[in-house]
């Protein structure tokens, strides 16, 4: 009796053992090369020590070497320091790019050690910080590719599939005043001529229409199925030029639940977010438009558009106070109905910009419900009214002001490029 359980523990140890080998293949063929990250610690010889004896460990196929593990801790921990002294924007970019592969590699060790339930779950919290606070942006060239199994992995095996999260309502299309010109779905000639030379605001209908974000992520379940256990940046209170607004990261299950569930609860707001870059399954259920290809008074499509994706998640009376962005904007609804209230640059003058550096291209005006006797200027402004129903995308030109408000519950994706 005694020699065969001492059988199966052997043979259960095995298992675990090829378990282990099998994510590090799985993983390690995702890391980068010595040669893909060398300029990167060129100059950081205590990171170029550690990463390369992580390089040499994934070469190796050294299932859990505990030495090097505890030295990329360390050095995630030191980068994380550097990150959080002094202003983010300082620092260097390197530091941000080390922080990442130093995660990329706890990431490696974990799963070698063991892939319980547990540690799958600490394994998204990793991944999602060496997206969030460091940069996975062109770190190397099968990045994206590590990410992508990585997150596919987390999903299956963590299996948080839910049923309790309500289906978003398919609203009736109203018929409603637009104040801006209304193109059906455009050839990209006619955008370009009518629109985008111009810098003429437009509603488009009909673009998106064969997106599969359509149908899909009006199902929250779906959404949690695919995102819940990952953390995100979320926004709390009114807006962000409010004293009351603030960030916090959260899971995205407690976010679904609080904001679509729960009633008499702070509206949260997740809000111009890369979500799709931490998410690339979400992003499969989107389509670039080719509208974001064209160049000012070029068309030019021989090379890909640098376009960056956003994500707008939230609640009813959400709200994006007015503002202007220094790049072309496509705001595509998924579901949900929003308020969108445009103002031209020519008038930014009578639009009390604040005046700190933080907030210079917010408006201290609430569009929605303007105080003439207070900004006096703003009786001079022509506003323009429109109403984004989902199927519907409005280009919005560089520096043209813009507030929004959710009328339902929203999903939106915004689309920026220059």
């Amino acid at each position: 009796m005694a020699h065969e359980l001492s059988k199966t523990a052997e043979n259960a140890k095995h298992k675990q053992k090829n378990k282990q080998m099998e994510n590090c293949t799985k993983f390690g063929v995702y890391l980068p090369k010595r040669e893909e990250i060398r300029h990167i610690l060129q100059n950081e010889p205590e990171a170029n020590y550690i990463i390369s004896r992580a390089i040499a460990d994934v070469e190796h196929m050294n299932v859990f070497n505990e030495e090097v593990y505890y030295l990329v801790n360390s050095l995630a921990d030191k980068c994380w320091e550097r990150i959080h002294t002094g202003h983010f924007s300082a620092v260097p970019l390197s530091v941000r790019k080390i922080y990442a592969l130093a995660n990329y590699y706890k990431i490696f060790y974990l799963l070698c050690e063991n892939d319980s339930k547990e540690q799958v779950m600490r394994c998204a919290e990793v991944l999602d910080e060496a997206i969030l606070i460091g940069c996975t942006q062109d770190l190397y060239e099968r990045s994206n590719n590590f990410q992508a199994e990585l997150t596919s992995f987390i999903s299956k095996a963590l299996d948080d599939a839910t049923n309790d999260l309500p289906i978003i309502s398919e609203l009736k299309r109203e018929s409603v005043k637009c104040d801006i010109p209304i193109l059906d779905f455009p050839s990209l000639e006619d955008f370009r001529i009518k629109c985008f030379l111009p810098l003429q605001p437009v509603l488009l209908l009909n673009t998106i229409a064969h997106w599969p974000a359509m149908q899909k992520w009006r199902d929250l379940n779906y959404i949690h199925k695919l995102a819940g256990n990952r953390t995100v940046p979320i926004e709390i209170g009114a807006n962000y030029a409010t004293d009351e607004w603030s960030q916090q990261l959260v899971k995205v299950r407690d976010f679904l639940q609080r904001q679509f569930k729960q009633t008499d609860v702070e509206i949260e707001y997740l809000a111009q977010h890369e979500l799709f870059d931490q998410i690339p399954a979400l992003k499969a259920d989107i389509r670039i438009p080719d509208y974001c290809t064209l160049r000012t008074n070029v068309l030019d499509c021989s090379e890909p558009a640098k376009v960056s994706i956003k994500a707008w998640l939230g609640p009813k009376n959400t709200i994006s106070p007015l503002h202007y962005d220094p790049e072309h904007n496509l705001l595509c609804q998924v579901f949900g109905r929003k308020h969108v209230i445009l103002a031209a640059p020519a008038d930014t003058s009578k639009l009390y910009a604040h005046e700190t550096e933080m907030l210079c291209n917010t408006s201290q005006l609430d569009a929605a419900h303007l105080d003439y006797e207070r900004y006096p200027l703003a009786a001079e402004v022509k506003f323009f009214n429109v109403i984004l129903q989902a199927g519907d995308c409005l280009y919005i030109p560089p520096k043209w002001w813009h507030y929004v408000r959710a009328k339902s519950e929203s999903f939106s994706v915004s689309f920026w490029w220059s």
